[in-house]
């Protein structure tokens, strides 16, 4: 028998003891659980019902917003920093949703819609009725699928569809003319949206006195505020105005593909480096969190995040240059339609480019007529609206790069290099000019010196040729070669194909050749060696041409970006801008491999030297007391007739100089401006300025003198 006692067996005293303990700890976990939820039944008695309706009450007029900080947009300036596009402070009218009436709404919205009225301030008007009389500003299906939208019967007319939309939108006038400038913000309202949280722009860069009226009469705009933002301000009125380009409000076609970057009434380049350029200028917009009352009044606000400016865009563009540039154009096609000159022109408009011919910077650059960017901000007016729509010139229109021309004898040179460099003719040879070409029956055309004088020039060399401008000597050459060499060589010198110039809207132009012609005869081939027939150039296709002949054949890519700056004053990669800009504008800019000897391009570089600074030279006149010797070439183009079936003959001038180390090359075409001395005019007054010539400096000139008939040179 084991009498020993276990050491690890519990007696029944010691687990009475255990149990105690548990029970013990149980009851004060359980005691504390009741405290805190009597604590919190009680704090919860307390929000709901002793002070809950003071806290409601609180609630209810306190509301919290995420409002957008507008980063200021880039600047662009020129190439010594002077600014051209920049950004000024402008006043924009806001309307959030707000706590007041249908009534009080359509009266805040009227007394808004009298006030632009009174100061001649746009606002977007998009109510498709008109009044007085009422008809529709929609039809067919657009008008049916609005019908349908809004609800309204398809066999409504415009006032039975313009009263359905009194009654929706409760307006209690019986003016109609009030009841629609309720309508068009009412519309506009319903057709953008709008929240206590969320504004739409009714108007911007409104003036201070429209600011001080809507601060002072508060109590008559309920829900509109004003807002200060960076707007947009060209500085230099119409300088470069087809180069800068213009901003507008964004169109609900853009929104749409563009809204995860922009919000409904955001400003977008439109035109120009303001288009192209958008994605570097636009900057990214900030945040901060507003916190208001239901009535619309700020109690407090703080930046969530910082805006970040766009980048400055700095142009190649010189603006002393570039004013006397369009200065001296819109002259000289003054002068030219008034009489000036011997022979009266109605010349209609032109287009200029001044380029740097061993880079191929875009120095200057002019188009005729033109318009004031200015005129857009904020929404055009009726009176600018119809000058740019109703000008049969086409202000809009960027002529240096959108607008292509027959050359004329400024392609010369192209035939000249394409005999020499394919051996059809030497240096030396000459050729005799009979006045009338007369290999083919059925075309047998004139050299202009048979037109004038009833006989031909005789023998002349290739230089010689380019000299008097020689229609013969050219005929002959492209008769021997046909029609392939020269298609090959304006192709080399970028004639027919978009230069890449970053600028939108850019024309290829068109060069002519056998391809896609079923027929192709040797009259045509005479016409296109003297720049007549299929051959339609920009004048930036000409600059680029004109250059690389200048700097010794080395093709030139015309470029109007100098540089483009981001905010912190780094500067965007070149290559990168370049990448960006081709993709953007669908051009390939590489080499097509073709070298051209020196002695051919120098040929061409003498032919122009003695047509513009040795007598007999066709452009001798303008250029005969001049500082610097000047290379140039006159050339004519027939474009048809005008109404009155007079011959429309426009006028192109191109030059470079230095001859002996060109920098500059200056490119001038003048629709309907007659003859190419006449727009030689335009670049003596560039190169005067570009060299630094004393301003006092006289040219003298005959304005008497009897004229070329330039026909085809």
């Amino acid at each position: 028998m084991n009498n020993r006692i276990s050491l690890n067996k519990e007696t029944p005293w010691e687990k009475e003891i255990g149990d105690d303990k548990t029970n013990f700890r149980f009851n004060i976990i359980t005691i504390f659980t009741y405290i805190i939820g009597i604590v919190l039944i009680a704090q919860l008695f307390n929000l709901q019902v002793v002070n809950g309706e003071s806290y409601r009450e609180q609630s209810n007029t306190r509301l919290s917003r995420v409002s957008t900080i507008k980063a200021a947009r880039g600047s662009i300036v020129d190439r010594s920093g002077n600014e051209l596009a920049g950004v000024k402070t402008e006043n924009n009218i806001e309307i959030y949703k707000t706590n007041i009436s249908n009534d009080e709404l359509n009266k805040s919205l009227l007394n808004l819609v009298n006030l632009l009225d009174k100061y001649q301030i746009p606002y977007e008007d998009k109510f498709p009725i008109k009044i007085n009389p009422f008809e529709f500003t929609i039809e067919g299906e657009e008008l049916s699928d609005w019908k349908e939208k809004y609800k309204i019967d398809e066999n409504a007319t415009p006032e039975e569809a313009f009263y359905e939309f009194k009654d929706k939108y409760k307006i209690s006038s019986e003016n109609v003319e009030d009841m629609r400038k309720i309508m068009v913000l009412r519309y506009l309202i319903a057709t953008t949206g709008y929240s206590a949280t969320k504004s739409i722009t009714i108007a911007q860069n409104v003036n201070e006195e429209v600011v001080a009226q809507i601060s002072e009469r508060n109590s008559d705009f309920p829900g509109i505020s004003i807002s200060t933002k960076a707007g947009r301000t060209y500085l230099q009125g119409s300088l470069a105005a087809h180069v800068l380009g213009y901003t507008g409000k964004i169109t609900d076609e853009e929104y749409k593909e563009k809204k995860d970057e922009y919000d409904i009434d955001d400003i977008i380049g439109k035109t120009g480096i303001e288009y192209l350029f958008e994605k570097y200028l636009k900057g990214q917009d900030g945040e901060k969190q507003v916190e208001m009352s239901v009535d619309g009044t700020i109690t407090g606000e703080y930046v969530s995040e910082n805006a970040i400016a766009g980048s400055d865009v700095v142009l190649t563009i010189d603006s002393n240059l570039q004013k006397v540039t369009e200065t001296a154009l819109e002259n000289c096609i003054n002068k030219i339609k008034s009489g000036g000159f011997a022979e009266t022109y109605d010349a209609k408009g032109g287009a200029a480019v001044v380029m740097d011919v061993n880079t191929g910077e875009v120095m200057a650059t002019a188009s005729y007529p033109t318009y004031e960017p200015q005129w857009f901000v904020g929404g055009i007016s009726q009176e600018h609206w119809a000058y740019l729509r109703d000008n049969e010139a086409h202000p809009q229109i960027n002529k240096a790069i959108q607008a292509t021309y027959e050359p004329g004898s400024i392609f010369k040179m192209i035939t000249a290099i394409a005999g020499l460099e394919t051996g059809t003719i030497t240096t030396k040879e000459k050729i005799n000019d009979t006045g009338v070409y007369r290999k083919y029956k059925d075309y047998q055309p004139k050299c202009w010196y048979y037109t004038s004088y009833h006989r031909g020039h005789g023998y002349l060399n290739v230089t010689q040729a380019l000299q008097h401008s020689c229609n013969y000597f050219f005929y002959e050459t492209s008769d021997r070669m046909g029609i392939e060499p020269i298609t090959k060589y304006a192709l080399h010198f970028g004639l027919g194909k978009k230069t890449g110039i970053e600028l939108p809207s850019e024309s290829a132009g068109i060069v002519a050749s056998k391809e896609g012609q079923q027929l192709w005869t040797p009259g045509r081939t005479l016409q296109s060696a003297i720049g007549q027939g299929d051959n339609n150039f920009t004048p930036m296709q000409i600059a680029k041409y004109i250059s690389s002949i200048a700097n010794g054949g080395t093709v030139v890519n015309p470029t109007i970006i100098k540089s483009v700056l981001k905010s912190d004053g780094t500067e965007i990669p070149k290559d990168e801008i370049r990448a960006y800009t081709n993709e953007k504008l669908g051009v390939d800019t590489s080499d097509d491999g073709l070298v051209i000897s020196p002695e051919s391009i120098a040929v061409a570089k003498e032919g122009m030297r003695m047509a513009a600074s040795e007598a007999g030279g066709t452009a001798y006149r303008v250029f005969k007391n001049f500082n610097i010797e000047v290379a140039g070439k006159t050339g004519s183009a027939e474009a048809g007739t005008d109404k009155n079936g007079k011959d429309i003959v426009n006028a192109w001038f191109v030059c470079f100089a230095p001859f002996e180390k060109p920098e500059v090359a200056v490119v001038v075409m003048i629709e309907n401006g007659g003859h190419g001395n006449y727009a030689a005019e335009v670049a003596r007054d560039v190169l005067a300025q570009y060299f630094g010539m004393n301003e006092s400096t006289e040219v003298n000139e005959s304005i008497t003198a009897i004229p070329f008939v330039e026909q085809m040179r």
